[in-house]
């Protein structure tokens, strides 16, 4: 008889099924985002799963996992707003702006005290320009960053402009800061902790980070760690941990259409909406069906713009929690 365990039998893997809906995974350090990913989509035997926003290895916490129809709201949360809490050594500078990377720097630091540090966080705050590191996923003609960095190369980056929208001071040693951050996507914590400290004099590194937050994705929100998803099984018994594909968007405004209307949406076609905002992007739905997302035209009229083939039953996809 043949040994499955040899590749010379039939496959042992679970068949693969069609799951909906979001996981907020509480991601470990030493893991990539990509790994996580892989791990969650084969204990839910997904068909198809995406996460929203990658985390470096050394970081932890809030990564979202988007399956089936929900990978098509995924570029939304992309473009969320993040918060973070990061703590930073100073006095050393490395390589890839972290603790995983070599000492190539150091620096005496200064004497700190708070209103030092309320100076220098100050010019952070609200629209700022950063300069993309070399250990990032940007492209240089063709190639990533990350890999020509390897290489012991480095080109020019320009500058991009990013949001912080708060930058609070958590604490502080002779040598660390602790701080918490909530800034607008494409945002480097590695490059403002670097920016941080050559404004206090010094040059750093991260040490610890931690995403609590992304987009409609809050605090309160409870995130799963992969032990406790190990621990509670694979397949369908795990769908009760997911949010609701619309979860992702629940920030915003929402259109509800019935009859022609619903119909002619979901066959690609602008539809007039009573009620309806004048401008901007609308969850849209007929009856409590998640229909998918739509844009308010010039003409003042609703067209689809992500539509969405879920379950017409609520107890098929994601509907056994709220974020």
């Amino acid at each position: 008889m043949a040994d499955p365990a040899q590749g010379n039998g039939p496959s042992t893997r679970a068949p693969r099924r069609d799951v909906h809906g979001v996981l907020l995974l509480d991601k470990p350090v030493g893991l990539t985002s990509n790994d996580a990913l892989q791990r969650v989509k084969r204990l839910f035997a997904a068909n198809k799963a995406g996460h929203t926003g990658s985390l470096d290895p050394l970081a932890s916490g809030m990564l979202p996992v988007c399956f089936g129809e929900a990978t098509k709201v995924s570029g939304f949360l992309l473009d969320a707003d993040k918060y973070y809490v990061v703590t930073c050594r100073l006095g050393e500078r490395t390589a890839t702006a972290d603790a995983e990377g070599e000492v190539v720097e150091t620096k005496p630091v200064p004497a700190l005290d708070e209103a030092t540090l309320s100076r220098a966080l100050a010019k952070f705050r609200g629209e700022i320009l950063q300069v993309p590191p070399m250990y990032s996923a940007l492209r240089h003609q063709g190639q990533r960053l990350y890999d020509l960095a390897r290489e012991g190369v480095e080109v020019p980056r320009e500058p991009r402009p990013v949001t912080i929208h708060e930058l609070i001071l958590k604490g502080w040693s002779t040598d660390s800061l602790t701080l918490e951050v909530r800034c607008s996507k494409g945002t480097y914590i590695r490059t403002l902790v670097e920016d941080v400290a050559a404004a206090l004099g010094t040059c750093g590194h991260v040490t610890i980070l931690r995403r609590l937050a992304v987009g409609p994705f809050t605090l309160e929100a409870a995130m799963v760690s992969l032990a406790e998803l190990e621990a509670l099984g694979t397949g369908a018994t795990l769908d009760r941990l997911l949010l609701p594909v619309d979860s992702a968007l629940r920030h915003w405004p929402e259109a509800r259409l019935s009859g022609d209307a619903a119909w002619y949406f979901t066959k690609g076609q602008p539809v007039f909406v009573a009620g309806a905002p004048t401008a901007g992007q609308l969850r849209v739905y007929a009856d409590d069906r998640f229909l998918g997302v739509g844009e308010i035209q010039s003409d003042g009229r609703l067209a689809p713009r992500r539509l969405m083939n879920l379950p017409a039953s609520p107890m098929d996809g994601a509907r056994g929690r709220t974020a």
